[in-house]
This record gives structure tokens, sequence and C-alpha cells, in this order.
């Protein structure tokens, strides 16, 4: 029997506010058999639940696609709800059921929208770091059948309807480049409404719009100098009639109890300037000041395109701890991004102060040095009385320790817990093996995605920065999609990339990008702001999307940006192909470095043409995808050239690379840039290196993603086990034993005589080394992907012992279902257990099979089982 589970239109079950006029749809099979593949579908699409009305019906499609299904229907209509449904046929001429959800479209052009921007902000407020409210009274007349609320903002917001919180999202509306991008929100009031009189309302902060950002070169009011809230409220009655609800001049404002608001710096909130009830009907607003209209493009206003941020989860204290300084701090065992909330109770002006951070020095002392100038502090003003309870709004910290400087009465942990955010992504990979120190590695490298996916992939989440490096994306992103789905929180970011992507083609260091401008006051000032490594995020990204989703659109979106970054490369490059010119980090924080210097030893010009090769490279597979024969052709040619002028420039004429670091050997081999009769050579050069620093890395951003990879590709298994398994430092697994949680930036953060790092630049939750875990899943665990069927549609079973590992269990929960692949040792018997799911097939490489054991096996869906004596 065959049933489909996990249809999903643009990866989401029943979702509204939906802005894609294009949306695909998804689906999962189960069966009762095995080698179950679909051979066909039929999709419809209705404006009503019963189907009675058809608005587009494929028939039946003779194909194996159950993934990226585009509809192809009408037009789709703004607020407008749809309901869809699908049906299969399977290889053993069974038929499913129908299983469907629904979808409803948000607001999709300017002219949908009818409400006008309103401030509750004067002139002269540009360093005005308070939040306000602003309200309105409407009322509800006969029987609702639907109303949804749409909201978006030039700062933050939260919306209040009749007195309760309207929605779970959280530092609404997100960043994007506010100057061309603006997510609106959408959400279900229906329950929230009462017949009558009706309030709603709306909190107002500075967020990353015109709040501190970028705090290490002082920039402030990056997009405006006014904060405002856009909103519209659709209700439709069982009549059929409508009412609209929008933000205009007649709402009014006032300010609030939070006197400061800031994403870096904290929030001070005072309980006693509370107004009770201000988002209710019966509340008097006579003595409030009536808002302002702003005038504000509503073109660049569009449905919201990545996950939200939520709360995920509560995380109680661990320890309370009296340092030898004094100080009362409250360990909460894992570094996170989020906050604290706490009860408190006494007087009217007491107040509670909190500050955060990372680690302990050596001495066990609270320290947040290293947060620069961000204060990460929290100031709560007690109205008194009854037991209060607070959690800020506007702003985030990245910690594990809390110092609580000022509390009234005692000190108890349970008044205190942690709330976890971070974007809402499904969890996909799950990783455990016999070594705990690698279990570990695997969480902390989890911790380190979720600390700094909020919203958009940033560097950390606790100093005065939390930006989008692109270096640290195009690093982790192939990491980040094994560990959480992550196909739109990443496809929100590129189009951003995109529409930041200077005229020639560049690519600026961050996106958002807040750096171009005021980049001249620090030490990177590249006329262009396009460095290698970092801008390659253009086309690596997208790419490895692809990959990880079997996403063509993706690639057929960003295919123009991927090409005019590679046409802004070649504009750099002389007539020799070598990428000499300008401004690049290059290998960043390689131990290589020079003393007192963050840029590893690697040459720019080996780093940057290596680069340049991998995007055209990539650019030549995309455009095949794409049916380009034209281009194709084109960059097959330049790849072509630009691999024989690396070899010109960077070997000798006797086959050494002349480059004697680490990360050159390892771009070289990775890249495929070395010539066939030179690989060899190449390999032992790089673990001869490897063991001239006592076995050691000394790669830096650029290299270490890939050296085991390169090591393992190379018939260097050992070596590649060898550097995972070291705990001392540098190591992956060196932090672990000073008691991290998270990737650190250096892999001295803490060194080994419990001294820190320089304070300037140190933090402790860093992922770009957790890049390590795609391997330690497609190696140690097993899995990957075929390039020719991408998204796990051909899965590759192929795990590789050593390390003194007995086991390791890995699974990936993909679009088409469970992927799992168990294996152990006992006994010098290896047992391996595989799952795959319908609708794929696999390969499996067994390891170490006796002489005479067939080691490629082709599978399909289903469990195996494999045991054998170790060969």
């Amino acid at each position: 029997m065959i049933n489909l589970i996990n249809v999903k239109c643009e990866y989401s079950k029943n979702q509204i506010g939906l802005g894609e006029k294009k949306p695909r749809f998804s689906w999962q099979i189960q069966s009762d058999q095995t080698n179950v593949l679909q051979v066909g579908y039929e999709l419809q699409v209705s404006s009503g639940e019963q189907f009675g009305q058809l608005l587009w019906d494929s028939g039946k499609v003779i194909s194996s696609d159950s993934i990226h299904v585009i509809y192809e229907g009408p037009e789709l209509k703004p607020s407008t709800r749809y309901y869809y449904r699908v049906r299969v046929w399977d290889n053993h001429d069974e038929i499913s059921g129908w299983q469907g959800e629904y979808f409803e479209m948000g607001l999709l052009s300017q002219a949908d929208w009818q409400g006008v921007f309103i401030s509750a902000e004067e002139e002269g407020a540009a360093d005005c770091s308070k939040v306000s409210y602003l309200r309105s009274n409407f009322t509800v007349k006969g029987d609702i059948v639907m109303a949804r609320v749409y909201a978006t903002a030039l700062g933050m917001y939260e919306l209040h309807l009749n007195g309760q919180r309207v929605g779970e999202a959280l530092l609404t509306p997100g960043w994007t480049n506010y100057k061309k991008r603006l997510q609106h929100q959408t959400y279900d009031i229906t329950h929230l409404l009462q017949e009558g009189q009706n309030a709603l309302g709306a909190t107002l902060g500075c967020g990353w719009y015109k709040g501190d950002i970028a705090g290490w070169v002082g920039k402030r009011n990056y997009y405006g100098k006014k904060t405002a809230l856009l909103c519209q409220m659709l209700i439709r009655y069982a009549d059929g009639t409508e009412q609209l609800i929008c933000s205009n001049e007649d709402w009014k404002c006032s300010d609030s109890p939070i006197l400061y608001s800031e994403l870096y710096h904290g929030e001070t909130y005072d309980a006693r300037l509370e107004q009770k009830d201000w988002a209710k009907a019966h509340f008097d607003a006579s003595k409030w000041k009536p808002v302002s209209v702003i005038q504000q493009d509503l073109s660049i206003v569009i449905p919201q395109e990545g996950p939200s941020v939520l709360r995920q989860e509560i995380l109680k204290p661990e320890q309370f701890i009296i340092t030898p300084k004094g100080e009362h701090v409250i360990d909460f065992g894992q570094n996170m991004s989020g906050w604290v909330r706490f009860k408190v109770k006494g007087q009217a002006g007491e107040k509670v102060i909190l500050k955060h951070a990372e680690v302990l020095d050596a001495e066990g002392n609270f320290y947040d040095t290293n947060m620069r100038s961000a204060k990460c502090t929290i100031q709560y003003v007690l109205k008194g009385g009854e037991e209060e309870t607070f959690e800020p709004h506007f702003t985030f910290q990245g910690f594990r320790y809390v110092h609580v400087e000022v509390y009234p009465g005692d000190l108890l942990l349970p008044n205190f817990e942690a709330v976890v955010i971070h974007s809402d992504m499904q969890e996909t990979g799950q990783f455990s093996c016999s070594n705990e120190q690698v279990n570990q590695l695997v969480k902390n490298i989890n911790w380190g995605l979720k600390g700094n996916f909020v919203d958009l992939p940033t560097d950390c989440p606790q100093r005065d920065e939390r930006l989008g490096w692109t270096g640290d994306a195009q690093v982790f992103i192939r990491t980040a999609s094994l560990l959480r789905d992550t196909q739109m929180f990443y496809t929100k970011w590129l189009r951003d990339l995109s529409s930041e992507q200077f005229d020639n083609g560049g690519i600026p260091y961050v996106i958002p990008d807040v750096l171009t401008d005021v980049i001249e006051k620090t030490v990177e000032k590249d006329v262009n702001h396009s460095a290698t490594g970092w801008a390659d995020a253009a086309v690596i990204c997208p790419w490895t999307i692809y990959l990880s989703y079997g996403d063509v659109r993706i690639l057929e979106d960003q295919y123009d940006s991927m090409k005019r970054w590679v046409g802004y490369i070649q504009a750099q490059v002389g007539e020799d192909l070598i990428w000499n010119t300008g401004f690049h980090f290059g290998d960043w924080l390689g131990l290589d470095a020079k003393e007192g210097s963050y840029f590893g030893a690697t040459p720019n010009d080996l780093t940057a043409t290596a680069f340049f090769a991998n995007s055209v490279s990539i650019m030549e597979k995309t455009a095949g995808i794409l049916g380009n024969t034209d281009d194709e052709t084109v960059f097959a040619e330049l790849h072509t050239r630009i691999v024989q002028a690396f070899q010109r420039e960077f070997y000798t004429p006797t086959g050494r690379l002349a480059v004697r670091t680490q990360t050159a050997h390892v771009l070289a081999l990775q890249f495929k840039l070395v010539a066939q009769e030179n690989i060899d050579r190449t390999v032992a050069s790089l673990v001869q290196l490897i063991q001239e620093n006592g076995g050691h890395l000394t790669t830096g951003f650029l290299g270490t993603p890939y050296l085991c990879q390169v090591l393992s590709d190379n018939g260097r298994l050992k070596e590649a086990y060898d550097l995972l398994m070291k705990n001392d430092y540098p190591s992956w697994l060196y932090p672990i034993t000073k008691g991290a949680t998270t990737i650190w930036e250096h892999w001295d953060g803490i060194k080994p005589d419990g001294s820190m790092w320089s304070a300037d630049m140190n933090s402790f939750n860093h992922y770009a080394y957790g890049a390590i875990g795609e391997w330690i899943y497609k190696v140690v665990g097993g899995i990957d992907t075929s390039v020719e069927k991408p998204g796990f549609k051909k899965i590759l079973f192929q795990p590789q012992l050593g390390g003194g590992l007995t086991n390791a269990q890995t699974q990936i929960d993909s679009l088409y279902g469970i992927i799992a692949l168990r294996w152990e040792i006992k006994d010098e018997k290896m047992c391996i257990h595989v799952e795959v799911p319908h609708n794929t097939t696999a390969e499996i490489h067994l390891p170490q099979t006796p002489e005479g054991m067939n080691r490629l096996h082709a599978i399909g869906s289903g469990k195996h089982d494999f045991e054998y004596r170790l060969g």
C-alpha cells in the first residue's frame, strides 16, 4: 500500500503570506514495499476545499519528480487561499489516495497596499534608542470568516491586538537590504477579534534600520533616522463583504516603558511607566500624540522569504557562581543566542541589571572584554507589588554566563531561564559515534549554527559585529545544509546578495552591506570591496543549495549574479589570468601568519586564482544544467586556461608546488588545479607540511574546510583522521578540553595556560571552523548525495573507517525522507545498516571488505543490512 506524507508547498504546510507566484510542491512516499519508485503524479490546485472548482489540474504526469514540482496554473491572487492535493503512481502498479494541504498568498505588489508608513518619532530623534507605542481602535460587525494583518516596519516591531501579542515571530521584519527589499509578515488574527470595539497596537524599536550596527566602525541610522510602521488588516465576513483597517494619520502614539533598546547593547525597561491595557479598546488614549506619515516607496515591500526567528528552547541554569572578584554569575552551561527571562519581586524603583558573557577568565572571573563596544546589558526597573516577569524585546545576546550586577532580594536560580532564539529551520542531521569528544564537536557545530543563524548567517552573535560575512557563509553552508533545512534561509540571504551587488559585479564583504560606505575608517581600503573566498559566496552558495536540495530554481534566480561575479574577476586579472590585484582577506587567521597579523601566509594571488578557477568551474556546470550551452562552452574554455595559468605560475618545472603552506596545497588539490602527474607529489608535500608542524594543521578560513577532505580523497585517510582526533592545540577537539560548547573564532581563543587571545577579536561562537562537520557526515558517517542526481535523489553510502572509532550513526532527513546509516565493528566483524527513502536509489561502498567480496552494491528503497569479517 502506498501513501503520501509531508505534502508541502514551498517547503511548508499551510503557509500564509506566501510571495512566490509560481510555488513548488513536494511530497514523500510511504509504502510497505521495497524498491519503490514513483512513475507518475497528478497535482490539483483549487480555490475551494472540496476541489469542485479546479484552478489547475496537471493531469497524470509521467515523472519521478516528487520535489520542486512547479505550479503551472493561472496567476495567483493576493490574500487568497488555495487548496492543493496530489496523488502518485509507483512502479508496483499502486496508486495513492489524494493528500493535500493549503497555501495562502500575501500582498504581492505595491497596488495591494492601502496603508501608509506612520512614525511616532519627531525630528531630531536620530540618536534616540527608545521604543514607541502606536495604536488605533476599530469596530467589527458581523460573522468573521477570516482575518489577516500584514505588517512591516522601518525598525523592529511587535503587534498587539486586544491586549494579546500577535504571532510568535521575533525581531521582525528581519534584516534585508532595506534600500531595495523590506519583508512584510502575515498573521492570522481571526481568533483575536471580538464583536464591537477592538484595538490594534504596535511597539516599534530601532532594530537594524536605525540602530547601532557594525559598532566597531561607529555606524547608526544607516538606512534612516525615523522608525515607522506599515500595517493593513483584512477582515472577510460571512456575507462576502470585506473590511480594511490600515495604518494612517488617525493613529496615535506614545512613549513606552522601553527607554532604550539596541541589538548590541541591550535594553532598559522601566515598569513604572507601563500603561495598563494600552492595546485594548477601552484604553483612554486622549493624551497620546498623533503620528506622522512617512513617505516611503512601497514597491520595496515584499512577502517574507526566510524563516522567522522564534523562541526555540528554554535552558535552566546549571550553577550559581561567586567569582574570586565576588561577582554573582549564573552559568547556563551552553553558549547560545537569546536572552534571559527572569522573575523578581521588590519595591518600586529597585533594579535588576544583567550583563552577558561567553566565558570566564583564567581566574574564574566574569569576562566580557571580547564584546568590545557591545554593552550586552539588561536593566529593569521594578514597578513594585506582585512578582514581575521580564524578557527583552528588540535585542539579543550571545552568552553562556550572566553577571547579576543588581537584583533585589534573594538570588534564586529558579527565577532565571535562558531563552534560545534562532531562525526556524527543521533539524535534518543527526550524528553520533564511539568518541565522546567528536560527539561534543558535532554538538558544538550545531550550536554554532543556531547561535549565528538569527535571520541571516552571521560571523558571531555577541560582540559589536554580528554581520553577514560572505566568507563565513560560503565556508559553512555545506555543513549547515546537512544539519538543518536551510533552503529558504539562504534563498532570502542570496536575494539580498544580488540586490547589494555592485554595478561592476563585485560583491560586498557583508550582506546586508553596511560596511562599504564606511570602510575607509578601517584598514580594508580596497576601492572595490570584493575579496576572493568571500565574494565567491555568490557562486558557491547557490551551487551548494542545488546539490543539497536539488533546487534548480536557485541557480536560475542567481545565475545573472553568479555570472556577473565571474565577470568582475575577469576584469581584475590580466592576460595571464592570475588574480594579483586588490585587497583580500586570504587564508584569514591562518596559523602560519606573521606575528601580530590576521592574514595567513598563503599568497593572495594563489588563493584568488584558485577560487577564480573554482567559481568558473561551478559556472560551467551551472550553465550546463540550465541548458545554456554557449555559456557552458565559454566557461569550460576559460577554466582550462585558468588551470594552465595556475600550474605555470605556482608549480616549478619539476612539478613542485612553489608555495609551502598547507592551504596552498589544499586549494590546489580541492579545486583540481594540479596536473595529473603531480598529484601524488602535492599530496605527499601536504602531508610533510602537517608532519613538520607536529601533525597539526596551520590552515585558516579558506584552507580548513577542505583539509580533511583533500587528504581522504587522495589516499591519506589516516592523516585526515589523525587531524580530527587530535585534542591538543591547534585542533578541532582542543577547545572541547577547555569547556567549549560552540566553535571558536581562534584555535586558541583560550590558550593552554588559560589566558585569552587578544580581546579585540576573540569570539567563542564563530562557526567557520565547524565546516569539518561536512567531512564528519560524509566520510565518518558515510552519507553523501550524487552530483548527477542531487538532493539525495541518488544516495552515496561510503563510510570510511579510522580514528579508532568502533561505531557511528548518521541520519539525514532529506526532502525524500529519512536517510540513515549505522555501522559498528564488533569482534572484527563489520555490521552496517542503511535506510533508503522511497523514490530514491543508492549505492553503498562497503569499507574494508575481505578479498573476493563485492564492495559496491546498488540498492533501492527500504532497509538493508550487511555483515562481514573485516578484510
